[in-house]
């Protein structure tokens, strides 16, 4: 029966069935040949999936997300970022992943994050001389901030497979975030170094200051969100409507910069959006209560605990899974996926839930900017109309960095607790 259940789902998803449906579908399969189960459990368990406050805060933080990045929200964040590292070598480089911290910390999706600087970004990288594919796999690469940095779409699905706090993991993506923006700045500046990509005209300081005066707004919001939270004055999910209201307050009053009609098309895209992670995280419930049941998550430890007893052995072994995951799969939907079979075994070996969610988050994150399904890939692709595979070339050495940095994520898990531990 779990031969059957694990082949189909697999045969599903290499004949390109949507991942929600090769979910539904392995698990009728499994249900049909079980001695006991009715089919009766599926609706019902869609629904208990389904049926939970702390996932109200995706479509929340989507909407917010996109109702930021229809405005003038993203080009105030890049002058703002342009006048703090411009003038260096591979400024405009250093700008788009500045940039991209900022946005990641009011979308929460790294697709949002990348096609919102880099339709600004890009281009202005082109005119300067930067090659075209490296301008876009740049931006590529630091879209994927938008997964890690808080509040995270992904920390969301993760926190509710797991039965984590989802603030906790929020607080505890902020270093591994600023690890990655660090090392990915670095990364510019070498490059740059190398081809000749110089920097923008240095600006004074009032400049820069009427420039933060400009993006204030924005940059004020996740620390509304955060503060919210870790003040006990909103649950994540209530920062999530906040959020909203905050968005649509700035976007219309104050810099009237959206009117009913972009709102209107911002809420159609953002219910399409929600409705679509809605429906894997349904499926995914169904699958995850099936290999629960017949002890998955349990053979899984046997079978690992058996050549492995080390836990960092185990997470290395994790992370090559996630990294190879994050080729095939949605992130969102790996992690729905293997958070039932993994987590088990890692809370037995002593591994912080906390950790092995940042640890996840950060390997899928990197599933964004490789082919054959990285979106952020596609998003570059299609602002520059320059194939998938070219800017893939240009993106491995950046990969190789956030490799380099997992590890050391996966190794000092002081990193993802430190921060939560003290909010305790």
């Amino acid at each position: 029966m779990l031969l059957v259940f694990f082949v189909s789902l697999f045969v599903f998803m290499f004949l390109g069935v949507p991942i929600a449906f090769s979910l539904g579908l392995s698990t009728v399969l499994g249900i049909m040949m079980h001695e006991t189960l009715p089919m009766e459990i599926i609706p019902q368990r869609i629904f208990t999936a389904l049926n939970s406050f702390p996932l109200m805060a995706i479509p929340f933080f989507i909407l917010a997300g996109n109702i930021m990045g229809a405005g003038t929200m993203s080009k105030r964040l890049v002058n703002f970022a342009t006048a703090l590292v411009g003038h260096f070598t591979g400024g405009l480089a250093m700008v788009a992943i500045v940039t991209s911290m900022f946005f990641a910390a009011i979308s929460g999706s790294g697709a949002a994050t990348t096609a919102a600087i880099g339709s600004i970004l890009i281009p202005a990288m082109i005119a300067k001389g930067y090659k075209i594919e490296y301008a876009a796999a740049n931006q590529a690469v630091a879209g994927a901030l938008g997964v890690i940095i808080p509040p995270s779409i992904s920390m969301i699905l993760f926190g509710v497979a797991a039965e984590v706090s989802i603030g906790d993991l929020f607080i505890a993506g902020i270093l591994p975030g600023l690890l990655i923006t660090f090392s990915l700045l670095v990364s510019a500046f070498i490059i740059a170094k190398k081809n000749g990509y110089v920097g923008e005209e240095k600006q004074d300081f009032p400049s820069v200051v009427k420039t933060f005066r400009e993006a204030i707004l924005a940059i004020l919001m996740p620390g509304i969100i955060l503060g919210g939270i870790y003040s006990g004055v909103f649950t994540p999910t209530e920062a999530s409507v906040v959020a909203v209201v905050y968005s649509i307050f700035i976007g219309v009053f104050i810099y009237k910069d959206l009117n009913l009609t972009q709102l209107g098309k911002v809420f159609k895209e953002s219910a399409v959006s929600s409705a679509v992670i809605m429906v894997v995280i349904g499926f995914a419930g169904v699958f995850g209560f099936f290999i629960g049941i017949n002890s998955v998550p349990d053979l899984i430890y046997d079978s690992i605990s058996s050549f492995v007893t080390n836990k960092y052995v185990f997470l290395i072994l994790v992370n090559i899974i996630l990294l190879v995951a994050g080729m095939f799969l949605e992130g969102g939907a790996a992690i729905l996926i293997l958070v039932p079979l993994l987590l088990g075994t890692a809370v037995n070996l002593g591994i912080d839930p906390i950790h092995f969610g940042t640890i996840m988050v950060c390997n899928l994150a990197i599933g964004l900017v490789t082919p054959p399904v990285g979106i952020d890939l596609f998003v570059v692709s299609k602002l520059t109309n320059v194939g998938i595979m070219r800017i893939a070339r240009f993106a491995i050495p950046l990969i190789f960095i956030l490799i380099l940095d997992i590890l050391i994520i996966t190794f000092v898990p002081a990193l993802s607790t430190w921060l939560p531990s003290l909010i305790e």
